[in-house]
């Protein structure tokens, strides 16, 4: 992964108005990636719209880390869901 890729959790934080706790329990949980380089710790770009995802549902709807975590998986589930849909439709293209 490049490093212009990377953006420092610290920035993350302050543009967010999150604490390091939760960006550090995200990453505790398997919700977000972290990189650690040089002691200084990175979120991926591609981390980044979850995240987003995660901060809005914990402020907006209140949801604590357990419902965070309950919801990620549950996004999981539904994205594979939409590539088996996708590729057994494609599948089936191929005898219609």
């Amino acid at each position: 992964m490049k490093r212009e890729d990377l953006i420092p959790a610290e920035e993350i934080c302050v543009r967010y108005k999150v604490e390091r706790k939760f960006v550090r329990s995200l990453f505790d949980s398997g919700i977000i990636e972290v990189i650690t380089i040089e002691k200084t710790e990175y979120i991926p770009q591609d981390s980044l719209t979850n995240f987003e995802k995660m901060i809005r549902l914990s402020r907006d709807l209140e949801i604590n880390l357990e419902g965070l975590e309950a919801i990620h998986h549950l996004l999981g589930q539904i994205e594979k869901l939409q590539k088996d849909n996708r590729r057994l439709r494609n599948r089936l293209g191929l005898y219609e």
